[in-house]
């Protein structure tokens, strides 16, 4: 079933086209990773989603709705900065949003609180959390009026390697026992490993669509690099289909599958002192699409 479907979606500031006529796809229950470099149109396109901005063209459904008003009753929403009051506690933050929907029951605070693990410190100011804290309540208020599909705007920047790692947990665990829909953007790569389905964004236009799996398959390759006494020799009697050059490091081989490369080390075990293979990364393919250029 498609929860969120956007149907060339456009927008324009003067002169500059931020979003390019971008189709986008999502089923009920995945989680979604929207990737791309500064400027590409992320921000823009989650602001039309989230019905902040509206688009210059195109159509946007989010749990076969259209009306902004109804669409924002089936989302929440984790902006990169917080919305929450310093000054109040965890808590006191939580119970002020709450009453922005009359639905809500008192219990929904609680019920939220516990769904981040955020029991212990629930008293205690906003201010005075740490970053990772501060992020899980952030997230615990966009579940307040318990969303259909839930946006989060790089929701681990800036964050330790075990906040990071405890937030993937949370949402991983969201998705699966609540059947929530993710959609997020982050600049940490190796987090849309664990995607059911990746958007590159480039220059306002989608690149690229699939599972990881998919795109390193399509746009990556697998790299056995080796160290021997007499690399020029290895080279000589490689398979003329097979790339390869030296480098600094050693004979770099472009290799289609690990089985591949295990063929090809058992054929000169006698003259490899060291080996390293590596497959193609999410970082491989961001680069392979967009390029190299800092932006």
């Amino acid at each position: 079933m498609t929860i969120l479907q956007a149907t060339e979606l456009t927008k324009v500031y003067k002169d500059t086209i931020a979003v390019d006529h971008i189709n986008l796809n999502i089923k009920a229950g995945d989680l979604v990773a929207f990737l791309g470099p500064n400027g590409a149109g992320k921000s823009t396109t989650i602001k039309m989603l989230t019905t902040i901005l509206k688009p210059d063209a195109g159509t946007i459904r989010i749990n076969n709705l259209s009306n902004p008003n109804k669409i924002r009753e089936n989302i929440g929403i984790v902006f990169q900065e917080s919305v929450l009051d310093d000054e109040l506690t965890v808590k006191e933050n939580l119970v002020s949003r709450a009453q922005m929907y009359p639905h809500l029951s008192a219990e929904r605070v609680e019920k939220v609180i516990a769904s981040v693990r955020a029991q212990s410190f629930a008293d205690k100011l906003y201010g005075a959390l740490s970053g990772g804290q501060k992020r899980r309540i952030d997230i615990a208020r966009a579940l307040l009026n318990d969303p259909r599909i839930l946006f989060l705007d790089e929701p681990t920047t800036g964050l330790d390697i075990q906040t990071r790692s405890l937030i993937w947990e949370l949402l991983a665990q969201m998705q699966h026992q609540e059947k929530m829909t993710i959609f997020l953007t982050t600049h940490y790569l190796e987090e849309a490993e664990q995607a059911d389905d990746v958007y590159i964004i480039d220059h306002g236009r989608i690149v690229a669509e699939g599972t990881a799996a998919e795109l390193k398959e399509k746009y990556t390759n697998n790299v056995l690099l080796i160290t021997a006494g007499d690399l020029n020799a290895i080279q000589k009697d490689l398979p003329h289909n097979i790339d390869c050059r030296q480098t600094a490091k050693g004979l770099l081989i472009n290799v289609a599958s690990a089985h591949q490369g295990i063929r090809l080390l058992n054929n000169y075990i006698e003259k490899i002192t060291l080996f390293e293979f590596r497959q193609g990364s999410m970082d491989d393919v961001f680069i392979k699409l967009t390029g190299r250029e800092i932006r």
